[in-house]
């Protein structure tokens, strides 16, 4: 190799490689180039053919002694040397580095051709750049993703992905304030689902809009609201007006150029908008229309357009006073409350047609997990090529040829393998998506922002009782509120907690890209999170919709009609607020819970609620609001607030705790047993027992005396006690599957104690 290269024009061994031609395309066999120079030169025989067999191994001795330095696209084609580069490089290049990237590959426990990848591809930036691994910068891996993305169409299968950088960030090579994935710096990534913000400019470019001053026009009015709106507000404002709205009018009026639309053409195009259209048929030969569903939207939009640049006229005339006209969307135009109705009614139907079901749609979630857990522990115990049976299923352990950290079975009828792992993992997700959506009704975007943070314990001053809170964090309304932790989302949320922890006990940080505004997070313990490849990924909105729809797909319900039923997560959002409030809570109380600014839009969420019933709470609201002595309203006195306090304390009772609100006599004269505000103590059961077993006793009695109400009324006692125990022993039956312990001693992530005595403002209603 070396006599080959000496021979070549250059003053270096790198100048000489360029020159020889063979590092200019790695698809070709480059060793065809010094084999045919040696036979001309009589160093190899005219008739031999296994002298190219040896020259990989000579070029792999001059790469990893760092004389030559091939490109990154060179070494991605070719398949020798770069088939054993990565062992020559531990050996001889850097010992150290790559000993410490094998034992993270380790650690991580992701399947072998992953960290194989991840690894070889470390090689590739030492072959091209020289150096140890941790002289590697953040650089040298952004060129690697690019180049890899231009030569594989499957980029980021088969260990192909920017794995290699996750490494290299978990070692310590880059420096604090590198990203920890690529995802969020790599053009590659940002072309795709990760493309950030885009500028008003290119909101509106995206439609090619032939006028260019109303094109400009449309830019300046997106550039002045942008600062009050929300991204996914300003996109949205983009289509309507670019797309829906000027485009539209230029495809069917060319030339247009003023903003002042004749009556006809007005007309015309609010005629339009009502429906949406798309091609039909194979060759796209047919169209069908369909009833555009947020027509009141886009009118809106272009109302608000028209006026604003009316406003800023008078202001600014200088740069607005040319484009103010009439605007030709009249408000009798937006008939937002008849779609306001007509939207209410649907949803209202489709909330009656969930609720029903969804008893047995959580049930569906909690067995599919149970079994998938059962499956998996029996084929992790089962040697390869052995068959399996649990969970009603029979299946078989395949042989695999390649080590792997996943755990697979066959179906010995079909031939068809099963991912274990992955499907226990998606049988854990959307049970605990499920779980957590439907107890506290908070939105999928709050979902998914949910860490460890957000978990808060309150404790009392003097008792030292604590409270379970769940903090969930600013989205839609920018508010964030407080949610007591009921014991059943405590049981799910600390099995959520076992299962992210690492084995230091803490939950690992991640990124987060959030779809709406087109931003990364800053790194976070997310609770929901999972292993992907080499790193661990947040949960986004769109896979929690995945999740849930699977989870509804096993389960076999269908609606009226025998269609299977759809679940999206803001359906449980739905039901939580309609249950809620069939159940007693006020609505405004609800209006807190949900983050809702206005009243009207938990209302709005209700589907079986009777308006009287609505009317007259507010009205007695209103009233109690108008009669309530101007006193009232003044900082409490250490007394009050210790009496305040204390109500929280004096909640304590036999078999729980008493949930009823402050300021509030017992309706049900201390009959805890009945009371739906009650929660159980597990330490109670026993009582519990004990009283049920005296219930029968006393039914038998009366039955005996011919006491016919007096069994009546022991009846409904012994229904509550039997329902007390089934809560009770749910509980215990989660956790034991969570194996953290009871209650939410390991669960919060902070803990809040307040004085006993302080100078706050009384408590409203």
């Amino acid at each position: 190799m070396l006599e080959w290269l000496g021979a070549q024009p250059g003053r270096s061994w790198q100048e000489r490689w360029a020159a020889s031609g063979a590092g200019v395309d790695g698809r070709t066999d480059w060793r065809r180039f010094p084999f045919e120079w040696l036979k001309r030169t009589g160093r190899i025989r005219p008739g031999a053919t296994r002298g190219p067999q040896t020259f990989g191994a000579g070029l792999a001795l001059l790469i990893c002694g760092d004389v030559i330095r091939p490109d990154m696209a060179w070494l991605l084609r070719t398949y020798s040397p770069t088939h054993s580069l990565a062992t020559e490089m531990a050996r001889v290049r850097d010992p150290d580095g790559f000993t410490t990237l094998h034992a993270l590959t380790q650690k991580i426990g992701s399947g072998q051709g992953t960290c194989r990848g991840a690894v070889v591809r470390t090689a590739y930036i030492l072959a091209a750049k020289g150096g140890s691994v941790r002289d590697i910068t953040v650089g040298d891996c952004l060129e690697l993703v690019e180049v890899s993305a231009d030569e594989y169409e499957n980029y980021g299968r088969d260990g192909r992905g920017p794995y290699f950088y996750t490494l290299l960030h978990a070692m310590g090579v880059f420096p604090p304030e590198a990203p920890p994935t690529v995802r969020m710096f790599s053009p590659i990534y940002q072309r795709g689902l990760y493309q950030g913000q885009l500028t008003p400019g290119q909101l509106i470019d995206r439609y090619d809009l032939a006028c260019r001053p109303v094109r400009d026009l449309l830019v300046d009015y997106l550039a002045e609201r942008q600062t009050g709106v929300d991204f996914n507000t300003l996109e949205t404002m983009a289509r309507n007006l670019g797309l829906l709205f000027w485009k539209d009018l230029e495809d069917h009026h060319p030339g247009m150029a003023s903003l002042r639309l004749p009556p006809d053409i007005a007309t015309a195009w609010k005629q339009r908008i009502q429906t949406t259209v798309r091609q039909t048929g194979t060759g796209g030969e047919g169209t069908a229309h369909k009833r555009r569903k947020d027509v009141a939207g886009c009118l809106n939009t272009v109302r608000a357009f028209y006026l604003d640049i009316a406003q800023w006229a008078a202001e600014d005339p200088a740069r607005w006073a040319r484009w103010a006209v009439p605007c030709p969307v009249r408000a009798d135009d937006i008939r937002s409350r008849k779609e306001r109705s007509h939207r209410k009614s649907r949803m209202d139907q489709r909330t009656r047609e969930r609720i029903p079901v969804l008893p047995a749609l959580v049930a569906c979630v909690e067995r599919a997990r149970k079994d998938a857990a059962e499956l998996l522990e029996a084929a992790r115990g089962t040697a390869p090529g052995e068959e399996l049976t649990a969970a009603g299923q029979r299946l078989q352990r395949p042989v695999m040829t390649v080590p792997t950290p996943r755990i697979w079975a066959e179906e010995p009828a079909t031939g068809t393998r099963r991912d274990l792992t992955r499907e226990e993992d998606r049988a854990f997700w959307a049970w605990a998506a499920v779980e957590v959506l439907r107890e506290t009704g908070i939105r999928a975007e709050e979902l998914t922002e949910l860490s460890h943070h957000s978990l808060v314990e309150y404790k009392l001053p003097r008792t030292g009782e604590t409270v379970p809170l769940l903090q969930v964090a600013p989205s839609k309304t920018d508010e964030e509120r407080l949610l007591v932790v009921s014991p059943e989302l405590a049981e799910v949320l600390s099995t959520i907690l076992c299962r992210v922890r690492d084995e230091s006990g803490a939950v690992p940080l991640v990124v987060a890209y959030d779809i709406h505004e087109r931003t990364w997070n800053p790194p976070a313990p997310l609770l929901f999170q999972h292993p992907v490849g080499m790193e661990n990924m947040a949960f986004g909105t769109a896979a929690i919709r995945k999740l849930v729809q699977s989870a509804l797909s096993g389960s076999g319900l269908t609606d009226a009609t025998g269609t299977p039923l759809h679940f999206v997560p803001h359906d449980f959002r739905r039901i939580f607020v309609t249950e809620a409030v069939l159940n007693g809570m006020p609505p405004h109380i609800a209006q807190l819970i949900c983050g809702h600014h206005d009243i009207n839009t938990t209302l709005g969420y209700k589907a079986i609620y009777p308006e009287e019933v609505i009317n007259n709470h507010r009205a007695f609201i209103a009233r109690r609001r108008a009669l309530r002595p101007s006193e009232e309203y003044r900082t409490p006195t250490d007394e009050e607030w210790e009496e305040f306090l204390g109500h929280f304390e004096r909640r304590k009772v036999a078999l729980g705790d008493c949930g009823r609100a402050y300021a509030t006599s017992c309706i049900h004269e201390h009959s805890c047993l009945r009371c739906p505000l009650l929660r159980s103590d597990a330490a109670q059961r026993p009582r519990l027992v004990e009283i049920r077993h005296n219930l029968d006793d006393r039914i038998a009695e009366a039955k005996r005396n011919r006491w016919l109400g007096e069994v009546e009324g022991l009846k409904v006692s012994l229904a509550a006690a039997d329902e007390r125990l089934a809560q009770l022993a749910g509980l215990a039956a989660r956790r034991a599957d969570s194996q953290c312990g009871p209650g939410s001693s390991n669960l919060a992530g902070r803990t809040i104690t307040m004085p006993s005595t302080s100078p706050k403002e009384a408590p409203h209603e």
